[in-house]
């Protein structure tokens, strides 16, 4: 292809790749956002990048105990997200931003997976999110050093760190599959490349692994115990028994559905995120996808289409991974788990594709080859060009993450950040120093947390007690006897338990619900809790108005009693914001 040519479709395809993610930045902006729980920790970690309290660690996960809470690996998503979150004000939609950016970055390769992820997936910094592209990104960088490109070894070292560090399930599947791809490069090129020629891009990738990792070597030689022994004594002793090898299978192969891939639904939440709730579907698409692209190896090996074999190995190396991770989850299989499993869904979808199309292209007299090298190319512009017009569409109606929790922060913060400063109660105005506290019935606390960022957003002086050290992190622990008010957030029936205590005062109080949710919500809550006593699970009662999250995790509850109960999380609870003297005492 002449280079003129070769340039005008790349600006075009990347201008079709942007202008989806600007409509989204944009559709974003309003109304503003309000982080909660995990969005909130992360953008409270990004505000620290460059400081004397830069982190060393990713977002705490379910690593040990919630008294020594364990990390994921690194901080580079945060590291990453910084700029673009300075550059754009360091507000909370600078923070959606920055993600989108992130997207852009390795996005060319992956239309249909952001058509199908969807832009709940792509514009929210959230961490089991962040990496799903830098992993497809990966993949390809596997691919490259299996072919012999020497140089994709210290690209695939910066992918892998991005994903390793920020979600822990990566560590295994990208150290596998990037040793595994780089062995077979070594190995099968050794009689184009001798091992000389390996030594300066290793270099390169092993001098970029040592500084992109420092900081997790410097928070182990620092801390006693440091959140890397803090993992490996987790995956030593975990709490509960891995799903099993069997399980694991099922799931990945739930995966491979290309069914899955639609693209468009009726959320902010796209075909292969809904279809990720359900790890217990159906196999059968899975296994037929499976059946093609075995199919497609054996014309690969007749045709001896060498680098398309290559391919194959990589997505070989990476199902046996995916089954074997997928397997070791503990617990419960959560959605977002397993969303990477779709990148190698992609990945054989291009192995079939692409090696079809070599072989019908052999089969062409040489005067038409020419001819169906420009139809392909235009072929692919179109497809990119429909799925950049798809992704817009779905732009226009880019939802904000967790809109009712966002919703009932937005409603008590103004009159509490003005409570505050003016000293209504026990508070003590704009120099006063405020430990943050919780009492939530509906979301373990999520949006305690959004309250802690946005306070200090506001200019004020706020912090948590010892036990949130992880989630809020260690620097914003303020010590009992510097603490001059306690600012709770509190929802449901804990509102009016810290009431009843002496010297507490309303800063902020709101009710998001309509009149009819109101009625909905007693009504059902009150049947729900019925239903339960007599179906023998009457310990779940209490739950229903003290940790209504953690009522909906409890294994027995049939199908329709844990609908009703993610109803009643939908329709959510009066929320309020109280000041408290110091030294109150907790529920």
């Amino acid at each position: 292809m002449p280079a003129g040519r070769a340039r005008a479709v790349a600006i075009a395809v990347i201008v079709l790749l942007v202008i989806p993610l600007v409509v989204a930045a944009v559709t974003l902006h309003s109304p503003r956002w309000y982080p909660t729980l995990d969005l909130a920790m992360t953008e409270l970690r990004v505000r620290d990048v460059g400081g004397a309290d830069t982190p060393l660690v990713g977002l705490p996960g379910r690593i040990g105990t919630l008294e020594q809470q364990g990390s994921h690996p690194g901080p580079i998503s945060f590291y990453a997200l910084a700029p673009t979150y300075r550059a754009l004000g360091s507000s909370a939609w600078a923070l959606q931003v920055g993600a989108l950016v992130l997207v852009a970055s390795v996005g060319l390769a992956a239309m249909a997976l952001a058509l199908g992820y969807g832009f709940s997936v792509l514009s929210e910094p959230w961490n089991p999110y962040m990496p799903l592209f830098f992993w497809l990104a990966f993949l390809i960088a596997c691919w490259g050093m299996a072919v012999g490109d020497r140089w994709c070894a210290p690209i695939a070292v910066v992918l892998a760190s991005f994903c390793a560090q920020t979600h822990l399930p990566y560590v295994g599947l990208t150290v596998g599959l990037g040793l595994g791809s780089l062995a077979v490069g070594i190995l099968l090129e050794r009689h184009e490349l001798s091992w000389r020629d390996w030594l300066a891009p290793l270099g390169v990738a092993v001098v970029a692994g040592l500084v992109l990792w420092s900081p997790v070597v410097a928070d182990q030689l620092v801390h006693d115990p440091g959140n890397a022994r803090m993992i490996v004594d987790h995956f030593r002793d975990p709490p509960e028994d891995p799903v099993g090898l069997r399980d694991g299978l099922h799931v990945i192969l739930v995966h491979l559905d290309l069914t899955s891939m639609g693209g468009l639904t009726s959320g902010g939440s796209g075909s292969l995120v809904d279809s990720s709730y359900d790890p217990k579907g159906p196999v059968g698409p899975g296994l037929a996808l499976l059946a093609v692209w075995v199919a497609s190896v054996v014309v690969a090996w007749r045709s001896r289409l060498e680098r398309l074999l290559r391919l194959d190995l990589v997505i070989a190396g990476g199902l046996v991974l995916a089954v074997v991770s997928a397997g070791n989850i503990f617990g419960k299989i959560w959605y977002y788990l397993t969303l990477w499993a779709y990148g190698l869904t992609a990945l054989i979808v291009l192995a079939v594709a692409a090696t079809a199309a070599t072989v019908l292209e052999g089969r062409l007299v040489p005067e038409r080859r020419e001819t169906w090298q420009r139809a392909s190319l235009v072929g692919l512009v179109v497809l990119i060009a429909m799925g950049s017009v798809a992704l817009t569409v779905k732009a226009l109606d880019a939802p904000e993450p967790s809109p009712l929790l966002s919703r009932g922060l937005a409603l008590v913060l103004p009159d509490t950040i003005e409570g505050l400063e003016e000293g209504k109660g026990a508070a003590t105005g704009p120099d006063g120093r405020y430990v943050v506290t919780w009492s939530d019935a509906l979301f373990i606390g999520s949006q305690g947390y959004g309250l802690v960022s946005e306070l200090e957003r506001a200019g004020l002086d706020v912090g948590v007690r010892d036990w949130a050290k992880a989630p809020v992190t260690p620097q914003r622990v303020i010590p009992p006897d510097e603490v001059t008010a306690v600012v709770h957030f509190a929802s449901g029936d804990y509102i009016g338990q810290w009431l009843a205590k002496p010297g507490v005062e309303v800063l902020a109080q709101a009710d998001p619900r309509t009149p009819a949710e109101r009625e909905e919500y007693e009504a059902l809550e009150a049947a729900v809790a019925a239903d339960l006593e007599q179906s023998g699970l009457g310990d779940i009662v209490p739950l229903l108005s003290g940790n209504l999250f953690g009522a909906s995790l409890d294994p027995r509850l049939s199908d329709a009693q844990l609908d009703d109960i993610e109803r009643l999380l939908e329709l959510g609870l009066p929320v309020a914001v109280l000041v408290a003297p110091p030294d109150v005492a907790p529920l």
